[in-house]
């Protein structure tokens, strides 16, 4: 859009100082009052119609006026062969196409057509009255827009009758407008990863750069400069060999395409189906696709062509090819080695070679594995297990003398458990006697001894007879005990005239001393 019309005094101002003092626009903007692209265009237009500095004294202000602002081509001006802009404008989202090489052909094809500086300002003057969703220019295939709606739509439960909100997913071709929607129940990470891989398959291929908002799920530690994508959209990025670059945060022109998208999103889709009532995700889903398809072939109102044909023309050659394998939803989680050499996840013990006892390691899971890694090294694979407390344990995992790292041995905790009492003893004997490797008691032993911090000995040492009472060989038992105040009641009199159960049906001491020395 053409600048305000200024007094010739202040053009003349604003070419004094940018042509002969040199001044930035910036500093021409300050001193004349006035905006920085108001400066660059009045300085376009006096290149345009051949102006320096100083000007020729004979040129008066109605001179001045009619060489900046000429009046429009006239029937002759038009058979000099006016450039198509709408061909221009869908060539320039082609990559490595510049508005240069589109003036070389149209030379070739015109050879007395405008000049280049005059071709350029016929653009920007026609680019200026597009839509702002269609005025950024967007090289093919280059990125792809990714957001959620702000606006939800319900979805009833047959059964109860009760609505759940369902979140609207978005994602937009920079170069063509072309739009991917779907919905889910949640926005958590197995939603946005499953979103993102539903949007790259409807699109058939890959952009070169997927640009999200700052959305926690998407992106650990917002940023300015360099924000933490996170680890599993990090992975899903390297499986499709693109990259992640969130938009700024408070940059709303990095996002301008998915803010359009969510925008006419919400008038043409959610609008549309308002009144509407869905008894499933999967019902909400088709009538979401029905109307996007209507929503991509739409034509454009200020230009030829619709979102499906600039896509099918521009972005779909430019886009990578999907790998030749599905990818696998992998989520990472931090973990510490317990001095067992097991990492915990989801209540599961998983061990890993016992030299990173007390290291911290990475683990990432899938429904079916779960793959442990330290310094970005796999030390360990697993078959992934849903059993609660329980061990998955490979023999190369465990040392060779199991006295011989931090010192920590089955004797040893069981004299420092005896310390605390005979009963606390004979738990902690029990417990590793009931696993398949003694060590995979040590958690559990370690466990219990901690309760002595919070309770006192006493009544960790009468929650102990209890549980050895009970058979119920586990810390949580003793927990349970404690925080229930069982240890302060009577146990029945047939388990023992002491009120103390010492079990004798135990390994003891010597054996443990004696496997120590045989591993020795």
């Amino acid at each position: 859009m053409a600048a305000e019309r200024l007094s010739m005094r202040t053009i003349k101002e604003v070419l004094r100082l940018k042509w002969d003092k040199k001044f930035s626009n910036e500093l021409v903007s300050q001193s004349c009052n006035i905006a920085r692209s108001t400066v660059r265009e009045y300085v376009e237009r006096a290149q345009v119609a051949g102006l320096s500095w100083p000007l020729a004294p004979d040129l008066d202000d109605g001179r001045l006026e009619a060489l900046l602002f000429p009046s429009p081509p006239t029937e002759s001006s038009e058979k000099r062969g006016l450039p198509d802009m709408e061909y221009v404008h869908k060539e320039l989202s082609r990559k490595s196409v510049t508005l240069r090489l589109l003036w070389l052909e149209y030379r070739a094809a015109n050879p007395d057509g405008y000049q280049y500086s005059q071709y350029c300002l016929f653009y920007r003057h026609w680019r200026a009255k597009l839509d702002v969703c269609l005025r950024q220019t967007h090289r093919a295939g280059e990125k792809l827009f990714v957001d959620y709606a702000g606006q939800t739509i319900l979805v009833t439960d047959p059964a109860t009758g009760k609505a759940n909100s369902a979140y609207l997913f978005l994602a937009t071709l920079g170069a063509s407008n072309y739009t991917f929607a779907w919905a889910s129940f949640s926005q958590d990470l197995p939603s946005w990863i499953e979103a993102n891989v539903r949007a790259l398959n409807f699109f058939e291929g890959v952009p070169e750069i997927i640009v999200p908002d700052n959305l926690k799920t998407g992106v650990t530690k917002p940023c300015y400069y360099e924000p933490d994508i996170n680890p599993t959209y990090y992975k899903l990025a390297c499986h499709y060999d693109t990259v992640i670059i969130p938009a700024r945060i408070l940059k709303p022109k990095d996002k301008a395409k998915v803010e359009s998208a969510v925008l006419v999103a919400e008038r043409w889709i959610l609008a549309a189906l308002r009144n509407h009532t869905f008894f499933s995700i999967e019902e909400l889903n088709k009538a979401i696709a029905e109307k996007l398809q209507e929503l991509n072939s739409r034509k454009f109102q200020k230009m030829d062509g619709s979102r499906r044909s600039l896509y099918e023309t521009i972005d779909r050659p430019a886009l990578k090819a999907l790998p030749s394998s599905p990818y696998v939803y992998a989520e990472c989680k931090k973990a510490r080695v317990s001095i067992d050499y097991h990492v915990e996840i989801d209540a599961h013990y998983y061990s890993v070679p016992y030299q990173l006892i007390k290291e911290q390691v990475e683990v990432w899971l899938t429904v079916t594995t779960v793959e442990i890694l330290f310094k970005n090294r796999r030390v360990a694979s697993h078959a992934r297990s849903y059993e609660k407390y329980k061990h998955t344990t490979l023999t190369e995992h465990m040392p060779k003398a199991h006295q011989k790292y931090l010192e920590w041995t089955p004797s040893r905790i069981m004299d420092w458990a005896g310390k605390n009492g005979p009963n606390t003893r004979s738990l902690v004997t029990c417990i590793m006697e009931s696993r398949k490797h003694p060590e995979q008691g040590f958690r559990s032993c370690l466990g219990i001894m901690r309760l002595v911090k919070q309770y006192s000995a006493e009544r960790v040492e009468a929650s102990c007879c209890r549980a050895l009472f009970l058979k119920a060989y586990s810390c949580k038992s003793v927990e349970s005990i404690l925080k229930t105040n069982l240890d302060k009641q009577e146990l029945p009199e047939s388990s023992t005239p002491e009120k103390q159960i010492i079990h004798y049906n135990i390994r003891g001491r010597e054996y443990y001393q004696q496997k120590e020395a045989t591993h020795a």
